[in-house]
């Protein structure tokens, strides 16, 4: 069934990073932990270090994981989009191009219980 608007139908992005005051979202994914039905969205700023990231948001966020513990951050593999990638750590998001609305996710190979 075709539909016919009355007028032209204008979209008005509600998610544009200026409307929220110089923060921005980022998502964040543990890969093959399925405890987690999807990535995280985050609320942060883009002056927050990736290693601030991690151990504020990321850290209590997936603790209800048996494998939370036993996570070994040095030796994680991270992606941002699909593209492998090494975060500096004590870098800002911003210096590490992870910008608004950006998908940065995790892998731990040997840690995927949830799984299987």
């Amino acid at each position: 069934m075709s539909v016919v608007s009355r007028k032209e139908y204008i979209g008005v992005p509600r998610d544009r990073v200026e409307n929220f005051n110089g923060n921005q979202l980022v998502y964040v994914g543990w890969d093959n932990h399925l405890l987690f039905a999807s990535a995280f969205l985050l609320f942060v700023s883009p002056e927050s270090t990736f290693r601030d990231l991690v151990k504020n948001n990321v850290v209590p966020l997936i603790a209800a994981d048996p494998d939370a513990e036993k996570i070994d951050w040095d030796n994680v593999s991270w992606l941002k989009g699909n593209k492998p990638w090494a975060p500096a750590w004590d870098a800002t998001l911003a210096e590490n191009g992870v910008g608004h609305k950006s998908l940065v996710r995790f892998q731990t190979p040997s840690l995927n219980t949830i799984c299987g």
